[in-house]
């Protein structure tokens, strides 16, 4: 069963995080060819490299509590008995898991393993938890 939670999850992180995440990249680095973004690429050119970081951490930021919200919202109208659901390989996703919006994160979550997209923040906040818990024994 939870090959269906998987196979939602790396759909999931590709089709939503990584492909705005790349529509970011493209527009960053001015790779769109289209016209009605060559006013806005020529204003982002303009931005240092420190900026064009701190844009992708913001955009970056933003997805991810995007993608926790839209998650929890499908968990809780699971949970109530609600007419939306997602399904996979014809198993409801919301009931593979025991919190959708947590599968995201953690050294194992979804974004690590998934995203083509570096989740050096997720591996840091695992460790950091990590390290919390075992402290917490001693």
């Amino acid at each position: 069963m939870k090959n269906e939670l998987e196979k939602f999850g790396s759909f999931f992180v590709r089709n939503l995080r990584d492909r705005m995440l790349y529509d970011l990249d493209m527009l960053l680095s001015s790779k769109w060819k289209t016209p009605e973004l060559e006013g806005l690429q020529q204003s982002v050119s303009k931005f240092s490299v420190n900026d064009k970081e701190v844009i992708r951490e913001v955009v970056d930021r933003v997805i991810t509590s995007g993608m926790h919200d839209l998650l929890f919202a499908l968990q809780e109208e699971s949970d109530a008995g609600g007419s939306i659901r997602v399904f996979a390989d014809g198993q409801e996703v919301a009931q593979l898991s025991d919190g959708l919006h947590g599968e995201i994160f953690g050294d194992d979550g979804w974004i690590v393993r998934y995203s083509e997209y570096p989740a050096d923040r997720e591996k840091e906040r695992s460790q950091w938890a990590q390290k919390e818990i075992e402290n917490l024994g001693e």
